[in-house]
């Protein structure tokens, strides 16, 4: 198995896992620290959109390789751990109901707000200056 197949595979794992921060969300056991970081997590890993494209090399794997990881960590170590097992059950069993991850639309939204910003304030501070010159 090649490096970029290995990689390929671990991203979708980190993803099947942001399945588990879905339910911890919705768990009333969930702290609010923990919720904030699941929205934000599994807005982000669902979203059929990513914010870095897969077909950029090294960095379109990046995000999914070193960001969701990170921020997974971080939303499991202030879950407690009865809740994290509970919400882990919950998502094996839908997983295998269901047979896919679910989508986040508002993750895609949040995506293209965040390329659409980027894009205008390349524009206001770097394009924009040398039109005004002409």
């Amino acid at each position: 198995m090649s490096l970029k197949e290995r990689i390929r595979n671990w991203a979708r794992s980190v993803k099947r896992e942001a399945v588990v921060l879905w339910f911890a969300y919705k768990h009333p056991g969930t702290p609010m620290l923990a919720r904030v970081l699941c929205i934000v997590v599994v807005g982000y890993a669902l979203s059929p959109i990513d914010l870095i494209p897969d077909f950029i090399p090294v960095l379109g794997y990046l995000d999914d390789a070193l960001l969701l990881p990170a921020l997974i960590w971080l939303a499991i170590r202030v879950i407690p751990e009865d809740v994290f097992q509970a919400c882990r059950l919950r998502a094996d069993e839908w997983m295998a109901r269901e047979g896919k991850k679910p989508r986040s639309y508002l993750g895609a939204a949040l995506v293209i707000a965040i390329w659409l910003g980027s894009g205008w304030a390349i524009w206001h501070y770097w394009a924009a200056p040398w039109f005004a010159r002409a």
